[in-house]
C-alpha cells in the first residue's frame, strides 16, 4: 500500500495536507475525514486497503489545525476543549469553513463529487459537508460521531461523562517520549472492548503525529467550538450510514441512533463491541457496508 506525495489545497489562507491511495485510482472517489485535531495517518492502513478493494478511490487529509495543514497561533489563554464544546462557539473559525475545507481537498483533487467517510468529529464535519454541498457528495457515512445539530449543552447527553474526566486526566508531555505515551493513554481509551488493542499500529500512527492531536488542545478547542449555522440534519438528503460501537467508550450508541433518526431513510449499523475506533477485525465489513451504500445510492440515481 503506497501513497502519493504530500500535496496541499487551499481554502483561502488555509492549507490542506492531502494524498491519494496510489492503489485503486480507478475507483470511486471516496474522501476520509478524521476526529478531533488528529492528522490523516491515524486512518488505519488497512482499512484504506479494504476501500480500495472494495473499489474506491481513496483520498485522506488533514483538516485545518491538524497534522500538516494551516495550524493557526495558540492564543494567550490555553483553551479547554470541553468548555469550548459546552460554550458550542469558537472564534477563529466556524464549522462552516470546515465543510469548506473539505470541498476545496475534492478540487484539488479533481473531484466533482465523492463518497464521504467521517470518523468521530470527522463524521459532524462530513455531515455539514453534505448539508452545505449535496451536489458535491455522493453518499455519507458518520462513523461514531455526534449528530451535526446538537451543540453546546445539549451534546453533552450523548457523551460518557467518567471517559471525559480520564480525557481530561491525559496531560501533553514536552517531549516526543512522553507525547507518544500520551496519545498510546488516548488510544486505549478510545479501543474497543471486544477486541484486541493493537498497541504496535496505535504507535505507529501517533509517532507519525506528535505534534498535534492530544498535544494540542488550544487546536481542539478551536475546532470543536467552531460554530454551525447551517441547516438541520432534518434536510439532509444523501444516501447515508451511520455506523457506532455499541461499547463506544466517549460517545453512547444514543448518537449514532440519533444522527440515524434525524436523517431521512439512513441507514444505522450498532456494531457490538466496538469502540471508538475502527478495530482490524472490522475493517472488511465497514468496507463492505460503504460499498453496499454505494450501490444503493446508483440504483437510487446517486452519480
Amino acid at each position: 500500500m503506497t501513497w502519493t506525495e504530500r500535496r496541499f489545497a487551499r481554502n483561502g489562507a488555509i492549507e490542506l495536507a492531502h494524498d491519494r491511495l496510489q492503489e485503486g485510482t480507478d475507483g470511486e472517489p471516496l474522501l476520509l475525514v478524521m476526529g478531533l485535531a488528529v492528522s490523516r495517518y491515524w486512518w488505519p492502513g488497512e482499512l484504506c486497503a479494504a476501500f480500495a478493494d472494495a473499489g474506491f478511490a481513496v483520498a485522506r487529509y488533514d483538516q485545518r489545525d491538524a497534522g500538516e495543514s494551516t495550524r493557526l497561533p495558540k492564543p494567550a489563554a490555553r483553551g479547554n476543549p470541553f468548555a469550548a464544546l459546552a460554550a458550542g462557539r469558537g472564534a477563529a473559525y466556524t464549522a462552516e469553513d470546515m465543510a469548506d475545507d473539505a470541498v476545496a481537498v475534492m478540487d484539488a483533487l479533481g473531484w466533482e463529487s465523492a463518497h464521504l467517510f467521517g470518523h468521530s468529529l470527522g463524521g459532524v464535519v462530513a455531515q455539514r459537508v453534505a448539508l452545505r454541498h449535496p451536489d458535491r457528495v455522493r453518499t455519507l457515512t458518520s462513523s461514531a460521531a455526534l449528530p451535526s445539530d446538537v451543540g453546546g449543552l445539549g451534546a453533552f447527553r450523548h457523551l460518557r461523562l467518567p471517559t471525559l474526566a480520564k480525557f481530561a486526566r491525559v496531560k501533553p508531555a514536552g517531549d516526543r517520549e512522553g507525547r507518544i505515551a500520551a496519545g498510546l493513554a488516548v488510544a486505549r481509551l478510545c479501543a474497543s472492548p471486544g477486541y484486541p488493542f493493537d498497541e504496535a499500529e496505535a504507535r505507529e500512527r501517533i509517532t507519525a503525529d506528535v505534534d498535534t492531536g492530544i498535544a494540542d488542545p488550544d487546536a481542539q478547542s478551536r475546532q470543536i467550538g467552531a460554530r454551525w449555522s447551517g441547516p438541520p440534519l432534518s434536510e439532509l438528503r444523501v444516501p447515508t450510514l451511520v455506523l457506532h460501537g455499541t461499547d463506544d467508550p466517549l460517545l453512547k450508541p444514543s448518537a449514532g441512533r440519533a444522527t440515524a433518526a434525524a436523517i431521512r431513510d439512513a441507514h444505522l449499523v450498532l456494531q457490538p463491541g466496538v469502540g471508538h475506533d475502527i478495530p482490524r477485525e472490522r475493517h472488511a465489513a465497514v468496507a463492505a457496508e460503504v460499498r453496499a451504500l454505494a450501490d444503493r445510492a446508483r440504483v437510487g440515481g446517486r452519480p
